[in-house]
């Protein structure tokens, strides 16, 4: 139900950027008055700009309520959900193996390491 509002939502919108970028602006009608003879078309004189007025509102009142239903349905769904506290914490599994002693950790310099040298006082 949720999926197939929000495609008519998506597709009333579309519809309706269609009709607006159809209807022409408030000065087009000036060169109409002076012979421009859209009186033989099929909505008449001012038929085609009533036309698409009229369903340009109507799809606005369809998106408009639309919209409503939409935000109503995602309210409802959010409260379907359970709270995080609700839940319980997952139980963590304990390892099969048992710790191993610490070692201390080798050096990790890059220079060689040097012999002990003898004590001269001590080589008898």
């Amino acid at each position: 139900m949720y999926q197939a509002l929000t495609i008519v939502h998506v597709l009333i919108a579309l519809s309706i950027i269609g009709l607006v970028l159809l209807q022409q602006g408030r000065g087009a009608g000036a060169g109409a008055g002076f012979g421009g003879g859209s009186s033989g078309s099929l909505f008449g004189a001012r038929g085609a700009a009533s036309f698409l007025s009229r369903t340009t509102a109507i799809l606005a009142t369809l998106f408009f309520a639309s919209s409503l239903l939409l935000a109503y349905l995602a309210g409802k769904a959010d409260n379907k959900q359970a709270d995080v506290m609700d839940v319980p914490a997952p139980v963590q599994a304990q390892p099969d193996l048992p710790p191993v002693a610490s070692e201390p950790a080798p050096s990790q310099s890059d220079l060689p390491q040097e012999a002990p040298k003898a004590d001269p006082d001590r080589s008898q």
